[in-house]
């Protein structure tokens, strides 16, 4: 039956085939979204109630696994819709105002990105612009101003789930930010695209909102501390990527080591390059347990935001080192454009970027360790050092100090 599969077994070979097509002409085929929807892909991260085929945390791991060694691009997009849009506004919106906007994403019969990043603010929140505000009109409602840039799916999407700053009506006393959802065909609505290195059948681009209207029920007042929890969900969907990628760059390196005949022998018969295989597959294999478990700790609903952010951090920058060996190991053609190895070699550094800068996620973790919050202050470095001491009978300011090489 339609959707009815399981989800253990699932595979994509169509999309798999598809792949090298889907990076080369730069979208996603339509024949793609039909095995999806037909396979159930997208109910799988949801309960019956609203659509949902209620799969436990090791079908939706392996699933996730399984559509993103076929084609990386065609996971992003719907898992970005299907899994990170519709769990934050099954979290955060209610079932009676949101259903109708969360069971199409459920059924994926419609698609959604998730509108955070702007062309000036990327992992710091503080320096977003994004408003929304009473409209003011006799219809009610909100209307949203500001652009968000660098999104999966804002090409194509129909709804945009969007982190705003919201200017409440007179006395709300409520939090600063929101999340809006947002429908994406309607005036005051623009989308561009934006040509980028990986990922490419990946539709990502901006949204420029100029006063288009929101109900005010699709307006979620949340306090900006309570959503990163769910935010989580797509640190994970990023890491799971990542171990795919690599797994799928290693099995072309092993492929190529065995067929390819350099001075008289197989190049697995060489050390280093057994070297470089081996430590792809202990990478891969760590990143997998650590993935499996925050799975798990996420689907049941525990705090796991430590647990994915160093998953997050890990996945992402080994799967680097993977396609980089497996680069190497196939010498010139790595490099030749349509080749696997190349495809990979862009999907990876895509990852490393992709949800969450790795740089401050560390300062994050390690505030989790309680070492605080990283709070920066200017700092005198010379008056400690007396060097900012003038001596009596010198006139002016003192002179600078320099160097010795």
């Amino acid at each position: 039956m339609k959707g009815d599969h399981d989800m253990t077994t699932l595979s994509f070979p169509g999309i798999a085939a598809r792949a090298a097509e889907t990076d080369a002409l730069a979208r996603i085929p339509a024949s793609n979204w039909s095995d999806l929807v037909d396979s159930g892909y997208p109910r799988l991260f949801h309960p019956p109630e609203i659509g949902g085929s209620g799969a436990d945390a090791a079908a939706q791991a392996q699933a996730m696994d399984a559509l993103a060694r076929a084609c990386s691009s065609t996971y992003w997009s719907v898992t970005v819709s299907a899994l990170l849009c519709a769990n934050l506004i099954s979290s955060y919106g209610n079932s009676r105002d949101h259903e109708h906007l969360l069971r199409p994403l459920v059924t994926g019969d419609r698609l959604a990105c998730f509108g955070i990043v702007e062309p000036t603010a990327g992992s710091d929140a503080g320096t977003y612009r994004t408003t929304v505000r009473p409209s003011g009109g006799p219809d009610g409602g909100f209307v949203i101003r500001g652009e968000k840039s660098r999104i999966t799916n804002a090409p194509t999407a129909d709804l945009a789930v969007t982190l705003a700053r919201r200017e409440g009506h007179e006395d709300d006393g409520g939090p600063e930010w929101c999340l809006a959802f947002v429908n994406l065909h309607q005036p005051g609505v623009h989308r561009y695209e934006t040509p980028h290195m990986g990922l490419r059948g990946m539709p990502w681009g901006g949204i420029v909102f100029t006063d288009a209207h929101i109900p005010e029920q699709n307006v979620v007042p949340v306090p900006f501390q309570a959503l990163s929890d769910g935010m989580t969900w797509g640190w994970l969907l990023v890491s799971i990527a990542a171990i795919a990628t690599a797994e799928s760059a290693l099995t072309a390196s092993v492929r190529h080591a065995q067929q390819r005949v350099s001075f008289g022998r197989p190049l697995a018969h060489m050390q280093g390059v057994q070297a470089q295989l081996a430590d792809s597959q202990a990478q891969i294999d760590a990143a997998r347990v650590l993935a499996r478990r925050a799975v798990h700790e996420r689907v049941a609903g525990r705090p796991s935001r430590q647990l994915i952010g160093m998953l997050k951090i890990y996945a992402t920058e080994m799967a680097v080192q993977v396609a980089a060996r497996a680069v190497q190991i196939h010498g010139a053609t790595g490099v030749t454009q349509g080749h696997e190895v190349e495809r990979h070699y862009r999907d990876a550094q895509m990852n490393v970027i992709g949800a969450f800068a790795s740089n401050r996620l560390r300062e994050q973790l390690a505030e989790g360790l309680g070492l605080g919050p990283a709070v920066y202050r200017s700092f005198d470095w010379l008056a400690p050092t007396g060097l900012r001491h003038n001596p009596a009978g010198l006139e002016g300011p003192p002179r600078p100090v320099r160097a010795v090489a």
